[in-house]
């Protein structure tokens, strides 16, 4: 079956088949966050976003509670995307240091970003059903992703995705490991960089900072020309 962004998109916002994620999504969206009391929650499965064109692509976990649950766009809204994007504005991959909601202006330069669930899981542990039935999202914004050249996996559980991925759909059976900063060649000319998830508790920890991550950015602009 031929399928697009569009169709895509579609068939990602109208899933309900983990009953644990939608029961915890709509939970979210009817209690909230105090901050946000007035707010009405986007509430469903978030789609890619980004430049479909583009030659980088950055996976991440899964929509934060009150990021992109609340807002509709993946790394919207909390702290998170507040550090994601300023080091994408660094290396001039996004055209504003900031992600706040789905009217602000945000464009991506020759990248993509997703995350490997489309809802939030209770405390951003999916199961393994979750994770399986997810995958067939990202294997299609994977394989619709012409331009592809260089994967930016933030966290473990992106990379791993990622590497099923081609282990799965091409002969690709090398042994790798997560390690931040550490870089593979995948089939197709493709090339994934491990990278921390830039979570508050990766940055507060140290485990992450600007230059680290705006660094490891530049070199995914560079193995993408």
């Amino acid at each position: 079956m031929n399928i697009n962004f569009n169709s895509l998109n579609k068939n990602i916002i109208k899933c309900n088949k983990c009953p644990r994620l939608v029961k915890f999504r709509k939970k979210i969206s009817i209690e909230k966050r105090r901050q946000y009391i007035d707010e009405i929650y986007w509430g469903k499965p978030i789609t890619g976003f980004g430049d479909t064109n583009g030659k980088i692509l950055f996976v991440g976990l899964a929509p934060a509670a009150h990021g992109g649950t609340r807002t509709g766009r993946v790394f919207t809204g909390d702290k998170s995307s507040d550090f994601l994007y300023k080091n994408l504005f660094n290396v001039k991959i996004s055209n504003q240091s900031n992600s706040d909601h789905l009217n602000d202006g945000l464009k991506l330069k020759n990248a993509f970003i997703t995350t490997t669930l489309k809802c939030v899981p209770p405390k951003d542990k999916p199961l393994k059903k979750e994770q399986e039935n997810c995958f067939k999202f990202l294997k299609q914004e994977i394989s619709l992703l012409r331009n592809l050249k260089v994967i930016v996996a933030l966290g473990k559980i992106g990379f791993d995705a990622c590497i099923h991925f081609f282990k799965t759909n091409y002969n690709f059976s090398e042994k790798v490991k997560f390690n931040h900063g550490s870089i593979y060649n995948l089939p197709k000319n493709i090339k994934i960089i491990a990278c921390y998830h830039p979570s508050p508790r990766n940055v507060n920890t140290g485990r992450i900072n600007e230059k680290k991550m705006s660094l490891l950015f530049n070199k995914a602009i560079k193995l993408a020309n």
